[in-house]
């Protein structure tokens, strides 16, 4: 999946720079990018919808389920003002950026259409290298550290592209609880990045 976004990332550049932007097929999907988004979330939506032992969890852990998607979007947002402050990018940018959370084509899409095509490009570059960076962390994690802390750098992909990871990595309980973690973060990741963005 990573090595099929990247080459997506690579043959949209190479569309832009030959000039094939006026082309059908690139000018049909510029034109109606909303509308794949839309489809983009219902599809995540379903995925949700799918995982019936969140249900139970929420019911045994109760208030506490949501301490570990609360403290890893309070710390990507957290890093998102340090980034903004180290490189000089206006934090309304880049903690916008930061609340894509590892959701590169969402983040990528949406701050395209909010700041531009260069806030765009950076938001997908930054969560895309967020997931990269999760599938070598969580097994050292795992290892150094412990099973919850895995699910901190995944963020929103907890539930689907870093999941293998954790069952691997992981226990059962971690694995469901990283599902919950992804379903809370991945709701939150529109209304997070609009509100950055309108905020600061």
């Amino acid at each position: 999946m990573v090595y099929l976004a990247v080459i997506a990332l690579l043959g949209g550049i190479a569309c832009g720079m030959a000039g094939l932007d006026s082309a059908l097929p690139v000018e049909m999907i510029v034109s109606n990018k909303d509308l794949i988004l839309y489809v983009l979330m219902f599809l995540v939506g379903i995925s949700i919808g799918l995982n019936r032992g969140i249900v139970s969890k929420i019911r045994e852990y109760h208030i506490r389920i949501f301490v570990i998607p609360a403290g890893i979007i309070a710390g990507s947002l957290a890093g998102g003002v340090v980034s903004g402050l180290l490189t000089g990018l206006p934090l309304e940018q880049s903690t916008a950026i930061a609340s894509g959370m590892g959701w590169y084509s969402l983040a990528g899409v949406t701050i395209g259409n909010l700041a531009g095509a260069q806030a765009g490009s950076i938001a997908f570059l930054s969560n895309l290298l967020r997931e990269l960076f999760s599938f070598f962390s969580i097994p050292m994690i795992s290892k150094k550290l412990n099973y919850l802390t895995c699910i901190a750098p995944a963020g929103a992909t907890s539930e689907d592209t870093t999941l293998p990871m954790m069952i691997r990595y992981t226990d059962g309980e971690t694995v469901v609880l990283s599902v919950f973690n992804g379903v809370i973060c991945s709701a939150a990741v529109p209304f997070l990045i609009s509100f950055c963005y309108n905020f600061f």
